[in-house]
């Protein structure tokens, strides 16, 4: 592998995640435009008195018009977010705050990291949990929090278990956090959009086939639109959300190597973690990528076929880059 500095490839990365990031609200716009489309094509192809050019008129004046109610939606959206992403993360991975005096080693060895390198203190969390995992997040100093397991804490030594918190707080010292609660906040807009238009679909169907008229008819074909756009717009940012977050998961690991000169021990956490990193807390797959390992991961999922839908890349590849430091 060629060898690349450290500061170079986090900028690479930044730039990367940077312009992925930028795609998100690009997206929104291209599908509300689509949805726009379908819905005055589908119009014209039923012999609606539209002649085609009719259509490209309607749909850009439908979206003018619906685009600052979309923007501000989202961005309604991320202000809620951004303020309550603390409770959101807590309650979606079961994790709670660790006081000092129930565990001072673990107290211990992050203070030395962040003294060390510069770094203001983070929260510290708890998962009451046997398997092997930890995490990092927050978007600001006041919500910095480093998460770990209590199987982490259990059965790793301390050059193992201060090289895991080091890599979390490579994610937090270069802003990796930020991005990918950015990113989860996103793709929750396509997921929650997929998710009302399916349960608008079942119930027009069911009035649809109970009065049967015209108009319920017409009704499924509107929220068969707004599926289909969700459903592609979903898959597009998750995409986009897994690819950053498989990029960042290399430079934590460099990032640890360098905080604590002792990339094997990361080397050798890794190993353990990889034997059993299921969390059972866990059911929102769209926080799965803040942990040091997939908690959700199987040894084979077909919906992961070619590592496109996977959140990390494989512990093994990332095993090995550490052993060539």
């Amino acid at each position: 592998m060629k060898y690349v500095g450290i500061q170079t490839q986090k900028r690479r990365n930044n730039a990367r995640s940077l312009f992925l990031l930028i795609l998100f609200p690009c997206l929104v716009a291209g599908l509300i435009y689509l949805g726009c489309f379908l819905f005055f094509l589908v119009g014209y192809y039923q012999g609606a008195d539209l002649a085609f050019d009719q259509v490209i008129v309607y749909t850009n004046l439908w979206f003018q018009q619906a685009l600052p109610y979309a923007i501000g939606g989202v961005l309604l959206w991320f202000i809620i977010a951004y303020f309550s992403n603390v409770r959101i993360i807590e309650n979606a991975t079961d994790s709670h705050p660790l006081e000092r005096k129930e565990n001072k080693r673990v107290y211990n060895l992050v203070e030395n990291l962040c003294m060390a390198n510069g770094m203001q203190m983070p929260q510290i969390n708890v998962i009451e949990d046997d398997s092997l995992n930890a995490f990092a997040s927050g978007i600001n100093k006041k919500t910095f929090t480093v998460t770990l397991t209590t199987g982490t804490i259990k059965y790793l030594d301390d050059a193992e278990l201060e090289a895991v918190i080091a890599h979390e707080l490579t994610h937090i010292r270069n802003n990796d956090v930020k991005l990918m609660i950015v990113s989860i906040v996103f793709v929750g807009i396509f997921s929650v959009l997929a998710q009302l238009g399916f349960q608008v679909l079942r119930s027009s169907m069911h009035t649809s086939s109970s009065r049967k008229n015209e108009k319920g008819g017409g009704v499924i074909l509107i929220v068969i639109i707004v599926l289909v756009v969700a459903t592609i717009g979903y898959l597009f940012s998750a995409l986009m959300r897994f690819a950053i977050s498989r990029n960042r998961e290399y430079m934590a690991d460099a990032g640890s190597a360098e905080m604590t000169k002792h990339p094997e021990a990361l080397a050798s956490a890794l190993r353990k973690i990889s034997l059993d990193p299921r969390v059972e807390a866990i059911e929102r797959k769209d926080v799965a990528q803040l942990f040091i390992e997939d908690p959700k991961e199987k040894a084979f999922d077909a919906s992961n076929l070619f590592g496109l839908f996977s959140t990390h890349p494989p512990i093994q590849k990332r095993i090995a880059v550490l052993e060539q430091f």
